[in-house]
């Protein structure tokens, strides 16, 4: 028998992903899937992909039994997952996918989320510095965001190297439709977003702005200032990062590509060759991060381009990738690399 493994907020888009790669984990044995307005339907009635798992019942929360369980993924909305941690084992393994302990400042907490703060879990970015050695062993975890996941490795390496200045940063990123979660919006309707592109969320609303700047703050060791613009594209999943920064004196082309040699040995990102830029379907489907990097003279600035899918890396990929750091697996174990393409 496997690892007993739970998803809590099995019958959302991040809680499907989760189902479709746990079936192909080797150690991870789904053993309970809790989904509350879907309660008492089978996977396959929400999740029509899912052949092999078609049969399996959705339980609601309030009748599900955790305890057993040894790793535990919550797929939650925002400032839902707090509330369960007390029903879960201490020592089962618990990788929260929403924001609810991914903050350290309960101020910063007040400023973008509703309800107290909950606390801090060790970050789940694992190719930032030090992470490894945090995640490694855990019992609970901090998935992060997508955005944050495609900003954060787009600068860290330039923030660490010290050759672009963290006053100076600015993004603009598309998402898919998948990125603002399953629940029923008229913004997201087919007939809203199909043949258009929209900004939301603009000059400096979005939610993933205070853990973006801790993360890079941490990098950095002092303030950064971060300009982020988010789109929502017409396709239903995927994001691709645009990130530039002022470049600091001396810092050049040869630099800052070579700022990027540290990803070399990353399974999940990869370096593009010089001239090959980023594309999201390239990515969709696996865990990988896809990144280019240039240098706009005319304007004195680095320009990383970063494509994922907010559902993969940005989301369910990176929660079981961290579940293994956890469980002492190997990271890769059960996730893919190669994204379907097209």
């Amino acid at each position: 028998m496997g690892v007993r493994t739970a998803v809590v907020g099995a019958s959302g888009y991040a809680g499907g992903e989760l189902l479709r790669l746990l079936d192909l984990h080797p150690t991870l044995e789904l053993t309970t899937l809790v989904a509350a307005g879907n309660a008492g339907r089978p996977v396959g009635a929400v999740h029509p992909q899912l052949a092999t798992l078609a049969d399996l019942p959705l339980a609601d929360i309030d009748d599900a039994d955790l305890g057993g369980t040894e790793v535990v993924f919550l797929a939650l909305p925002h400032g839902a997952s707090a509330a369960l941690v007390d029903r879960l084992d201490p020592d089962a393994v618990v990788i929260d996918l929403g924001a609810d302990f991914r903050l350290s400042d309960a101020a910063d907490w007040q400023r973008w989320y509703p309800g107290d703060h909950a606390g801090t879990w060790p970050y789940g970015l694992a190719e930032l510095p030090g992470a490894r050695e945090q995640l490694s062993g855990a019992r609970r975890i901090a998935n992060p965001g997508c955005y944050a996941t495609a900003i954060a490795l787009a600068y860290a390496p330039l923030l660490a190297a010290g050759l672009v200045a963290p006053s100076d940063l600015v993004v603009v990123a598309a998402s898919g439709t998948t990125g603002a979660g399953r629940g029923p919006a008229v913004n997201l309707l087919a007939s809203e977003v199909l043949g258009g592109v929209t900004a939301y969320k603009v000059a400096g609303a979005h939610q993933h702005l205070g853990e973006v700047r801790q993360t890079l703050q941490a990098l950095d060791g002092g303030e950064v200032s971060l300009s982020f613009t988010p789109l929502l594209v017409p396709m239903s999943r995927g994001i691709l990062a645009t990130c530039t920064a002022s470049l600091s004196p001396d810092a050049g082309a040869e630099q800052i590509r070579s700022a990027f040699a540290g990803y070399a040995d990353e399974p999940f990102v990869h370096l593009l060759p010089e001239g090959q830029w980023p594309r999201t379907a390239a990515t969709t489907g696996s865990n990988s991060a896809h990144l280019q990097v240039g240098v706009d003279e005319d304007a004195n600035r680095a320009v990383v381009i970063v494509a994922l899918d907010n559902l993969g890396k940005g989301a369910a990929g990176q929660a079981i990738q961290n579940a293994n750091l956890a469980l002492g697996f190997d990271e890769t174990t059960g996730l893919p690399v190669n994204g379907i393409g097209q």
